[in-house]
């Protein structure tokens, strides 16, 4: 089973590799309309160095980018986790490199939508397995627990500068466009997993004692559990209420099926956290 997963793990992250690389290939980099994060800031450099002696893919650049932040995600982060995002920039730089550049449709909102939508999936799909797309997550990570302020902030911020640049170097009309992208994608990914960085967890479960001890082996969280009722059978059971971080997610939701695959769970977003949260 763990192979299985494993295997389904990778091709996932390859899939989201594939829509990665065909949304900027097809849509977004034709149009001059960017993406967010490290891949945003990628294409910027790409169409900077192109008018130099040394110009460079977007796919070398994402690559190259990514490479001290690995370093610092296997060191601060986690090495399982930082492992697969790397793999993930690796395969995004391979297929975009194999991929041709494609004019597909000359309307640039056309192009800022469906870029935006496409490159959403595959983020959106390989976070929900457990790994990302590299880049800004993990030094938002970083950051986030070094500052103890919400990742958002630093979303923002480069993608700020990712907006502001577009609009000083092609026009404001093209800054625009991304900030389109920009809002697409975060709708879409929302819905696919989550934007928000702390989740809390309801699990309403018959093998109270079983979870926690499970939980507990792959996460570091504290764990409240609350005896409850069934309303219709009267059956007693255990409610089980944690905070994760959304890269915890994963590990979270395949221990629970795991040991009760029947259990009710209920995800809510979190918008903030008094008293004690382990940041690292």
């Amino acid at each position: 089973m763990a192979i299985i997963s494993e295997l389904k793990k990778i091709t996932i992250i390859l899939l989201g590799a594939v829509l990665g690389a065909v949304s900027l290939n097809y849509f977004l980099i034709p149009a001059n309309v960017y993406a967010s994060g490290f891949t945003g800031i990628a294409q910027l450099l790409a169409s900077v160095l192109k008018e130099t002696p040394i110009p460079a893919s977007t796919g070398i650049l994402l690559f190259i980018l990514n490479v001290p932040v690995a370093i610092l995600g296997w060191v601060k982060v986690g090495k399982s986790f930082t492992v697969y995002s790397f793999f993930s920039v690796a395969a995004t730089t391979f297929f975009l490199e194999v991929i041709p550049i494609k004019v597909i449709s000359e309307d640039i909102l056309l192009n800022a939508v469906f870029g935006g939508v496409i490159a959403a999936i595959g983020i959106g799909f390989t976070l929900k397995w457990g790994a990302s797309t590299g880049g800004m997550d993990i030094v938002a990570m970083v950051l986030s627990r070094l500052k103890d302020r919400p990742i958002g902030i630093y979303f923002f911020t480069l993608n700020a500068f990712i907006i502001l640049t577009a609009g000083l170097l092609y026009g404001w009309e093209k800054s625009l466009y991304t900030l389109v992208t920009l809002y697409v994608t975060s709708r879409v990914i929302d819905v696919i997993h989550t934007r928000h960085e702390k989740l809390t967890v309801m699990i309403i479960t018959k093998k109270g004692d079983e979870l926690q001890k499970a939980i507990h082996e792959k996460l570091v969280r504290g764990i409240t559990k609350i005896p409850a009722k069934g309303g219709f059978t009267d059956e007693e059971k255990d409610l089980l209420i944690i905070v994760v971080t959304r890269y915890e997610l994963y590990d979270l939701e395949h221990t629970i099926k795991e040991v009760d695959p029947h259990a009710f769970t209920n995800i809510v977003n979190t918008t903030g956290i008094f008293g004690f949260f382990r940041q690292d």
